[in-house]
């Protein structure tokens, strides 16, 4: 049987790419594509259920898979890898999701979700030349 009944859907979010400064980098097969274990961002990065793009991303070393570049952690995320292309939408629960890896190309630091990074960050990511 067919379900019709009414169901409230979360509010869409417009994707916000502020903090990119150029479309260079952005062009068909420029950007590799990775996947996101969503279980890994922390609560307080998934901003009205969105993890938003722009996120520094690193990457499991054990199982391959993408989360929130963090200097604490021992599983590989310590060293970042990328910049997160598109928003994904956690309101459905954590998942694994495919999507797209900024590798190089110009982005304003001070608008990245995180803020500017760190010294680390800008030398792990010698091809993404970061503006103020």
């Amino acid at each position: 049987m067919t379900d019709i009944s009414v169901r409230k859907a979360p509010a869409v979010q417009s994707e916000d790419r502020s903090w990119l400064a150029s479309p260079h980098g952005t062009e068909t097969n420029a950007m590799p594509g990775i996947t996101v274990d969503t279980g890994l961002f922390p609560a307080a990065t998934k901003t009205n259920g969105y993890i938003k793009s722009g996120t520094v991303l690193g990457r499991v070393t054990a199982t391959g898979l993408y989360g929130p570049y963090d200097t604490t952690a021992t599983d590989g995320r310590q060293v970042p890898e990328g910049l997160l292309f598109q928003s994904i939408d956690t309101s459905h629960g954590d998942r694994k999701f495919g999507t797209a890896e900024l590798i190089h190309g110009f982005v304003f630091g001070s608008k990245l979700p995180g803020g500017t990074p760190s010294a680390a960050v800008k030398t792990a990511l010698p091809l993404i030349h970061f503006y103020a």
